[in-house]
């Protein structure tokens, strides 16, 4: 394990010079000047000029990059509206969207897990058709259109919850239960056919053989068994969460780095996605050498090389 964990962390910085190296390409090749949106673009011409000199955009792409890159490693990487560090932006940021992405986690697996795993207990009775038809409905329905039921539902309705913004602790509620009942249709239905799979193990046969109650055997026996697939998905939606719940936080005026990365977008901010795509990338290769790891936690068959 611990040769494995070394050659992840050696090929960390080999996987963000890349990414850094195709994100700050494909920005630069997006239209639109960031001084237009400085300025307007009925702004004098030689406004214009000057303040392109000044933020180097009209130095040769091998210049900026160059720049770039010793700005970025020397902790220097400033926006090109507001001349905040990046990095502060990004770390203003990124709490929020973390915290959004545990929520919604964890949402979707008290929810899922025990539901895949009664449904493949008893395949075929009313718990397993319940949970196919609520995956599917959850599947179908888009975060966009989720929220605002939500939103009509529990805040203008029932006024039980906030409406949007961070302010109170009880906010990422609904923003988390938005994205937590996407996710937790696809983890349903990955725990129940893992589960279902394991419970013909010749081992969970022996368990039962022995005298074990069936609750024990589906818990302890054949649900830790499955949890590999389940760990992969769920390692895959936490990271899919940080880049995916752009919508979302849209939807809710959640101040997390989706919203971040659309309000760079929109300004041609290019210092400011190019910072907060790199934590996404990092975010992702830590998140999957995690994963990778507790797969010999749950089930000491795997054998990490």
């Amino acid at each position: 394990m611990r040769a494995f964990l070394a050659r992840k962390l050696l090929l960390l910085p080999v996987l963000l010079l890349v990414v850094t190296a195709l994100v700050f390409g494909l920005v630069e090749l997006v239209p639109g000047d960031p001084v237009d949106f400085m300025i307007g673009e009925n702004a004098a011409l030689d406004r214009r000029v000057e303040l392109r000199a000044a933020y180097h955009l009209d130095d040769p792409l091998g210049q900026r990059f160059v720049r770039f890159y010793r700005e970025l490693l020397g902790g220097e990487l400033r926006s090109l509206h507001t001349r905040r560090p990046v990095m502060e932006i990004v770390g203003s940021r990124l709490p929020h969207t973390a915290w959004l992405a545990v929520v919604a986690l964890l949402f979707s697996a008290l929810l899922a897990i025990p539901l895949g795993t009664l449904a493949a207990w008893r395949p075929g009775g009313w718990v397993d058709a319940g949970s196919r038809v609520g995956a599917l409905v959850g599947i179908s329905i888009p975060n966009f259109w989720l929220g605002p039921l939500l939103i009509i539902l529990f805040s203008i309705r029932l006024g039980w919850l906030p409406v949007s913004g961070a302010d109170r602790a009880a906010s990422v509620i609904l923003p988390g239960l938005t994205l937590g009942l996407g996710m937790a249709s696809i983890l349903t239905r990955i725990t129940r056919a893992a589960v279902l799979d394991v419970l013909q193990a010749d081992f969970v046969r022996t368990a039962r053989a022995k005298g074990l109650s069936e609750a024990r055997v589906v818990v302890l026996h054949a649900l830790r068994a499955a949890l590999v697939p389940v760990l992969t998905v769920l390692g895959l939606q936490f990271g899919a969460l940080l880049t995916g719940a752009i919508i979302t936080e849209e939807v809710f005026g959640w101040p997390g780095l989706g919203r971040e990365i659309v309000l760079a977008i929109r300004s041609r901010d290019l210092p400011v996605i190019q910072g907060c795509v790199l934590v996404i990338a990092t975010t992702w290769v830590l998140v999957n050498t995690t994963t990778d790891l507790l797969y010999a936690r749950a089930d000491p068959r795997v054998e990490l090389t």
